[in-house]
């Protein structure tokens, strides 16, 4: 028999560097969220770079232009909010909790989703289908909890979730300015469902 040279460890390592480098990619989602939520979606990228402790080619080798990389974060967070409805029933003490946790991690996603259209300008198809895709993950999320807060006699039952998640985007709308504290207000319109 003629051997190829090829050893169990070798087979095993381009998994190994593939989960790597998906974990190198999320590093750097987080780290551009967290530049577009403290200076904007033109946040300069070596800042982006630094706070994922990796180069300025990293980042360009990943996404080559600023609205590959929006879109990615853009993602990234729409699967984090939709995994956090699951975290947020297990850690929560009631389903009103659960919701009102889910909210609140929906208001920081809020946050960093408002220079997308900017980053997408003259790309309407990508941004409609990307707020479609949106729609589509979320909006099943919201509509449970608030379903099941619903039936625990928590909050009124007749909100829908696009109806909450459209209530609580529009009321992160000024979350820039000055003297404006969305997250107070959210909590105002949640507050508002409770029952009794």
């Amino acid at each position: 028999m003629v051997e190829t040279g090829t050893t169990d460890a070798a087979a095993a390592d381009p998994p190994r560097r593939r989960a790597d480098a998906r974990r190198n990619a999320e590093a750097l989602l987080d780290a551009a969220a967290a530049a577009f939520v403290a200076a904007g979606v033109d946040a300069p990228v070596r800042d982006i770079a630094a706070r994922a402790g990796v180069g300025v080619g990293t980042v360009y080798r990943h996404f080559p232009t600023r609205a590959d990389l929006v879109v990615a974060v853009y993602r990234h967070q729409v699967e984090a909010c939709v995994a956090a409805g699951t975290t947020c029933r297990a850690e929560a003490d009631s389903a009103y909790d659960a919701l009102v946790r889910w909210i609140d991690g929906f208001v920081d996603f809020l946050v960093t989703k408002h220079g997308l259209a900017a980053a997408l300008r003259g790309d309407d198809g990508r941004f409609e289908a990307l707020h479609a895709w949106f729609l589509e993950r979320l909006v099943p999320v919201c509509g449970e909890l608030l379903a099941e807060a619903a039936a625990a006699g928590e909050v009124r039952d007749d909100v829908a979730g696009l109806e909450l998640m459209r209530g609580v985007g529009n009321l992160c709308v000024g979350a820039g300015d000055a003297g404006y504290d969305a997250r107070r207000l959210v909590g105002i319109l949640l507050a508002g469902l409770r029952t009794g």
